[in-house]
């Protein structure tokens, strides 16, 4: 009995999209191969901040299942990986979890299955990769099966853009295999785009990220000259952001973090290095998001010095240690670089964060948050979790710094 999808890998991509195919009443498959995400799923724990135990409880009730026998891949009209790409500990890109699932996929392809690719990479991946794994066994894409890339644009956290309202960008191998990727689509999506090519799909996402990321470094740089000027960075971007035309507002803070943003660029400036190209710019701003934990370091160290108290033996309470507000993900975290600077020079780190639990490379987290505020020589609010109560931080911390510029009140130190 065939189902109509099977997604390879259900993390913060997978998941979603199963849940936004079994929601348009499509039969769906999630096959993942950590048994303990198989188990949370069945029992209806959802492990991903998109996907509510109510939404996975719906998609049980109409026949969702979770496995980790690769069996079920033989039995779906379509198959989408969704599986991570990170770096390795050389600091390139790592394909190796794409090359695993692309195995995976291929010893269990059956003809006129369509295949997608939504995992993040550089330019020519789907082509040169997953296309000549896919066909080891004498398939051949295009002609046996339709081959596609199709690249994830999932927002950890946005209750605005979801994947049905978010444009879908779709390309194929072939025309014909776009035409069929992008049918698949649009049985769930509202919007689809078709590229030119999977490779022009590929450097889509890229740019994507690029563009934030170039731009967040714009603004962090902005900050810390505007500190330089004794300038209010944040009134700067009030007054530039009511510009209707030509200026798209963005905000400094601690440094990029999350699987997506520090790491696509990563894998652009691989795919220029190997093509003998400079992206200079993208260089830039790598430099800035790497110094921006460090600037922050400082920061403290003064405030503290400019306080009476040495750095040495201060206690510095660290609030939101995920990167990014509301989503429980430390993955990247700039928190995690500021804590590792402050301790290198002899300051006491202890954190706290409503959403992100233990945090292994940081210890426990602190059981009394007033208490911890009134203890602490300084505390930095790097991330704006909906349950911190702003202005009761301004009011019961001892000495504040705001590095998210949304707490009110003028005693407190603002990034």
């Amino acid at each position: 009995m065939s189902v109509d999808l099977v997604v390879v890998g259900v993390g913060y991509v997978g998941l979603p999209l199963a849940a936004a195919a079994s929601a348009a009443g499509l039969s769906v498959i999630g096959y993942d191969i950590s048994p303990t995400v198989r188990d949370r799923l069945e029992a209806g724990l959802s492990h991903v901040p998109d996907v509510t135990p109510a939404q996975l409880k719906a998609m049980l009730a109409t026949g969702f299942r979770a496995t980790t026998d690769p069996a079920a891949i033989a039995s779906a009209d379509t198959v989408v990986i969704c599986v991570p790409t990170g770096l390795g500990p050389d600091g390139r890109p790592d394909l190796s979890a794409v090359r695993a699932a692309t195995a995976t996929v291929s010893d269990h392809l059956r003809p006129g299955t369509l295949v997608v690719l939504e995992s993040t990479s550089f330019p020519g991946t789907t082509d040169e990769v997953v296309r000549p794994i896919l066909e080891r066994h004498g398939l051949v894409a295009g002609e046996d099966f339709p081959l596609a890339y199709s690249p994830e644009r999932i927002d950890p956290g946005n209750r605005r853009h979801g994947i049905r309202n978010t444009p879908k960008v779709v390309s194929g191998h072939t025309p014909l295999c776009a035409k069929h990727c992008a049918a698949f689509y649009g049985r769930f999506v509202e919007t689809v785009v078709v590229a030119r090519g999977t490779r022009e799909a590929e450097m889509a996402k890229l740019l994507e990220n690029t563009y934030r990321y170039v731009n967040i470094a714009l603004v962090n740089e902005m900050a810390v000259f505007c500190d330089q000027l004794g300038l209010d960075v944040w009134d700067v971007l009030h007054c530039a952001a009511t510009k209707p035309f030509g200026f798209a507002p963005f905000t400094p803070g601690a440094g990029v973090g999350g699987h997506c943003i520090p790491i696509d660029p990563r894998y652009l400036l691989d795919k220029a290095r190997r093509e003998g190209a400079r992206l200079t710019v993208v260089e830039a701003a790598r430099e800035v998001d790497r110094n921006m934990p460090g600037y922050l370091v400082d920061r403290v160290g003064r405030l503290l010095v400019g306080d009476g108290k040495p750095v040495a033996g201060a206690s510095v309470l660290l609030l939101g240690v995920t990167y990014k507000a509301d989503v429980p993900d430390t993955r990247e975290s700039a928190a995690l670089r500021i804590a590792a600077g402050l301790t290198a020079l002899g300051a006491r780190i202890a954190y706290h964060d409503p959403v992100a639990g233990d945090v292994p490379q940081l210890g426990p987290p602190v059981p009394d948050l007033d208490a911890a505020l009134r203890e602490s020589d300084a505390t930095v609010l790097l991330v704006p979790h909906r349950e911190y109560d702003l202005g009761h931080l301004a009011r019961n911390a001892r000495l504040l710094l705001d590095v998210t510029g949304r707490v009110p009140g003028g005693e407190i130190q603002r990034l």
